[in-house]
Order: structure tokens, then C-alpha cells, then sequence
């Protein structure tokens, strides 16, 4: 709560009377350093992503004063936007290259598919429910990432006609890894994703697809809201 009261403070500080200036980018390169440099975060592509993204265009309006603050904020529909180290982290972990092709799995807001976008070539991202797949699609339009192509659809099936995949990220907590998800991923190919009971504590899983076998390790517990099915797949 104090540092919401300090970013509030911050802008309120920075305005002229009844306008208020607010310096994001200042505060972007703040979250950078406090959250994520400080905790370990120092992949350098990943590093400039978090500075390059904006993510108070990806809140609503009544959560643009929160946008820096190190936690998660709802977007609506019961789905949030991750904390920042998270994105960070699971971008980090995934050592991407330019040349990949990402699969992500949870659009939301389209911040996770931004700071994909600014390090690889192409992502192909999914989301569940219609009103922020449509929101998601037309704001990274806007926002000229044209190597984000979006997909409103249940993501257990991945996108098989663009697959494989050098890279996986699912933003959703599974109590499973998904079969097609590992079906699409390229031999060498790394995917990350929450995976647990349906309450409560999961872990996030990295998994490296070898040859013949799939190996897994155990990166951090986190909550993560529920990997959410189609009707007809519950």
C-alpha cells in the first residue's frame, strides 16, 4: 500500500493544477531496476522489452495509476494482467532468440505478447474469452506490433497450423501440461507454464522437449488464475 501511495503521490506532484503529467517512462525504468534488475532479472533482450512496453496502456484507465507497482491488476472478466518480475521471469526463462516463433496461451491484455514481440520474429497468440481477444487484437494493432498475430479460441489445442514452435508460454495455471502443447513444440523447443491443483499454490514448470523424453524442472510456486476450457471441453 505504500508504494501505491507513492506512485499516487508522484503524479499527483507532477501535474499542473487539474492536469496531471504523468512521467511513465520514468517510472518503467524504476520498476525495471527495483523489481526486476534487483531480483535477478538481466537477460538483456528481456531487460529492454520491460523498458520499451508501456504497460499503462494495457490496464484500464482507473488502474493506469497502478500500472508500475510490483503485483498483479485486474483487466475484467475475472483475468489479470501479471506482475511485472512475472512477465519478466517467464520471458527470461524461455532464452529466447530473434529468429523464434513463440505460441502464448492467455492473451489477456496483450502486454505478455508485447514484450514477446519486441525480442522475437513472430507470436501467435490465443485467448478464451472474446471481449479481450478482440481488445488485445486491436491495441497491439495500434501499437504497430505486426509480428503479433492474435486468435480468439480454446488455447488446450495450441494453433497446429502454425506450429512448431521453438517457444511456449501458457499465462494460465493448469492442474496438467496439455498434450498438444508439447505436440507443437520443437525438438530443443522450451515451454513455460503454471501447472498445479486448481486452488491454491502452483509450480511454474519449465519443460525442454528432447528427442525422445521431456524434461521438466520446478522454477517457483505462483498463483496464476485457472487455465479456463471451451464449453464443450470442461
Amino acid at each position: 500500500m505504500k508504494r501505491i501511495a507513492m506512485v499516487l503521490l508522484s503524479i499527483v506532484c507532477m501535474g499542473t493544477i487539474g492536469v496531471a503529467q504523468v512521467d511513465y517512462a520514468s517510472q518503467r525504468a524504476q520498476m525495471v531496476k527495483t523489481q526486476l534488475q534487483a531480483r535477478g532479472i538481466n537477460d538483456l533482450q528481456t531487460v529492454s522489452a520491460m523498458l520499451n512496453v508501456p504497460r499503462h496502456e494495457f490496464v484500464p484507465e482507473n488502474m493506469k495509476a497502478y500500472a508500475y507497482v510490483d503485483g498483479p491488476l485486474s483487466i475484467g472478466n475475472g483475468q489479470t494482467i501479471s506482475q511485472p518480475f512475472i512477465v519478466a521471469y517467464m520471458t527470461q526463462a524461455l532464452q529466447l532468440k530473434s529468429t523464434d516463433r513463440v505460441l502464448e496461451i492467455g492473451t489477456g491484455s496483450g502486454y505478455q505478447a508485447a514484450i514477446l514481440g519486441e525480442i522475437v520474429d513472430s507470436v501467435y497468440t490465443i485467448e478464451i474469452v472474446e471481449d479481450l481477444a478482440l481488445t488485445a487484437k486491436r491495441r497491439l494493432k495500434e501499437m504497430g506490433y505486426s509480428n503479433i498475430i492474435t486468435k480468439w479460441g480454446d488455447g488446450y489445442h495450441g494453433w497446429p497450423a502454425m506450429a512448431p514452435f521453438d517457444a511456449i508460454i501458457v499465462t494460465a495455471g493448469a492442474e496438467y501440461i496439455p498434450q498438444p502443447l508439447i505436440d507443437q513444440l520443437k525438438i530443443g523447443g522450451r515451454m513455460i507454464i503454471p501447472v498445479g491443483p486448481s486452488q491454491g499454490i502452483r509450480q511454474l514448470t519449465l519443460i525442454t522437449k528432447k528427442k525422445k523424453r521431456i524434461q521438466t524442472q520446478n522454477l517457483m510456486p505462483v498463483r496464476f488464475v485457472p487455465f479456463t476450457r471451451g464449453k464443450d471441453h470442461q
